[in-house]
């Protein structure tokens, strides 16, 4: 079995969340997330979502506290996510590598996070998290399988 350590950063504005959309070579259009992505080795899940806000927003921040963890399987990978609060300032901008798999970034409202983030292991922790502090969701299966560029 493998094991993948994930952060991302809840970045919140009023109502609105900042999402990024990332295109994957296994799907046809980009799916939205929280800024963030996997753990490199010897790097701390807190210095790993301020690294992935920065490459993939341009937006500098600090982690508060950890807000909620959830954790799935796709086949024989097991996905731990660690979602962290993050105070930022600033806009997002488009990153200038073209390797990189962001395509776009957004301060979203609340109430339409729903139809932009489609998949589920993603959306329902978030939702669950904003609307009723719950701080842990797990998923036998992921439901969706994610081809990252290297």
């Amino acid at each position: 079995m493998t094991c993948i350590h994930l952060a991302t950063g809840l970045v919140r504005r009023a109502d609105a969340v900042l999402l990024v959309a990332s295109q994957y070579p296994n799907h046809d259009r980009p799916l939205w997330n929280m800024p963030g992505g996997r753990q490199q080795t010897g790097e701390l899940l807190t210095q790993t979502v301020l690294r992935e806000l920065a490459e993939e927003t341009g937006i500098t921040g600090t982690v508060r506290e950890l807000c909620y963890v959830s954790e799935s399987y796709d086949g024989q990978t097991h996905f731990t996510n660690f979602t962290f609060a993050v105070e930022a300032t600033g806009e997002p901008v488009k990153p200038h590598n073209e390797r990189d798999h962001i395509v776009d970034a957004a301060w979203v409202a609340i109430d339409d996070i729903p139809a932009r983030i489609t998949v589920a292991v993603v959306r329902e922790p978030l939702l669950e998290f904003l609307l009723s502090a719950r701080r842990y969701a797990g998923y036998a299966e992921a439901g969706i399988t994610i081809e990252f560029p290297d």
